[in-house]
């Protein structure tokens, strides 16, 4: 394991990886929270090949990391290769969008970690490709977000299978109450530990937003990406639809862009990843499911196309830039009409965005439309944007 760490060039843990190992070593049940790109995989990662028995003393798998999407769980199965540096550890990681037939072959050499999103997990299980009598670990990861896109009853129904007479993790970046309610079922005396700092902006990213009305929304983006230069971006946007729009229109302006969504075909997703992680790509048009979880570590500016419609999407997409403590840089365009979404986001992280403006593009500031009692965020109404910030030089430049 030191020569993987080596290797891998990890020189010291962070401060997840050295409160959460410690405990997995002991054989406890943990929880943790921590935000993203914090080291949360190599936390689990590392407990679990120390324990694990070799494939000639135990048959089947081992330990099972349930991860919400496809690219997490490609991403979690690569970080387990790295940290196998010069010996044999078998992980597959089974996920919709595959053939099935190809997972079944790589189960029926031998598997010692399964990765996979519950979907697929259940369904291998259904036709009797995946047992659980060696498991003696599962990990949840991101497990709010699991839950955010429906899939507790999956979870529920593969941990109710599972032996009971097992180790458990629980990483998320937001225990929700649903959260909670399952690690009180599932878990045994958990230990609980929590790395989220309660300002949930990360200290490395300029966070600033922009009022456009909705019909110049494209406009802004193309003089922002000329006046920013970005080395790599995300540009996010809320719909499926929408995605493939705004990547159509941007197409014809740079070739170094693609998108991703749900839709896609897998081999269509691995691709595009492939490309974001090599450095071949500068400009990545995504819905939330590249929100979560995905280390790119060249990523230097984040954009909020469409603003958020949930305040925990908002620093989930923004995470994907301030990595490890790289700097990074994001933008939300607001329209005019969206003022309490963006006073919500800033209430969820205890900081107000900073205003910035393009100039030929200014809107009037966003106006706090009322909401339930209940939701209605305190002096709302009152909201004064900061000052601008310090004005860039503009260069017209193409993309």
């Amino acid at each position: 394991m030191l020569d993987s760490l080596r290797q891998a060039r990890y020189d010291a843990p962070t401060p997840i990886q050295a409160g959460f190992i410690p405990l997995a070593l002991k054989g406890l049940d943990v929880s943790g929270q921590a935000r993203t790109g914090t080291g949360k995989t190599a936390a689990f990662l590392i407990p679990i090949l120390e324990r694990l028995k070799p494939s000639r003393e135990v048959a089947g798998p081992q330990a099972l990391i349930l991860t919400p999407t496809r690219e997490l769980a490609v991403q979690v199965r690569d970080e387990a290769d790295k940290l196998t540096y010069g010996r044999k550890v078998h992980c597959v990681a089974v996920y919709g969008g595959k053939p099935i037939r190809g997972q079944i072959e790589k189960l029926e050499r031998g598997a010692q970690i399964i990765v996979g999103t519950p979907g697929r997990v259940l369904d291998h299980m259904s036709r009797g490709t995946l047992k659980w009598d060696d498991l003696w670990c599962v990990v949840l990861d991101e497990a709010d977000r699991m839950l955010d896109i429906g899939f507790r009853p999956d979870i529920e129904k593969i941990l109710r299978r599972c032996p009971q007479e097992r180790q458990t993790f629980l990483l998320s970046a937001t225990v929700p109450s649903a959260i909670l309610h399952l690690a009180r079922r599932y878990m045994r005396d958990p230990q609980s530990l929590d790395f989220s700092p309660q300002n949930l902006a990360v200290e490395t990213i300029d966070q600033y937003y922009f009022t456009v009305e909705h019909d110049r929304k494209f406009e802004l983006l193309v003089r922002l990406l000329i006046r920013e230069k970005p080395r790599q971006a995300i540009v996010f946007c809320r719909t499926k639809r929408g995605t493939e729009r705004l990547y159509q229109r941007l197409s014809k302006l740079t070739t170094k862009v693609e998108c991703i969504h749900g839709d896609m075909q897998q081999s269509s997703r691995d691709r595009v990843m492939g490309l974001l992680r090599g450095g071949k790509l500068r400009l990545l048009i995504a819905t939330d499911v590249v929100g979560r979880g995905i280390d790119v570590t060249g990523i230097s500016h984040i954009i909020n196309f469409d603003i958020p419609q949930f305040c925990d999407d908002y620093v989930h997409r923004v995470g994907r830039t301030g990595r490890m403590g790289r700097e990074g840089v994001a933008y939300t365009f607001v329209e005019p009409d969206q003022g309490f979404e963006l006073t919500r986001i800033e209430q969820r992280i205890n900081q107000l965005l900073k205003r910035d403006e393009i100039r030929g593009l200014e809107a009037t500031s966003p106006q706090v439309k009322e909401a339930p009692e209940d939701e209605k965020p305190v002096e709302a109404e009152k909201r004064k944007p900061p000052p601008f910030g310090p004005r860039r030089p503009r260069v017209r430049r193409g993309l």
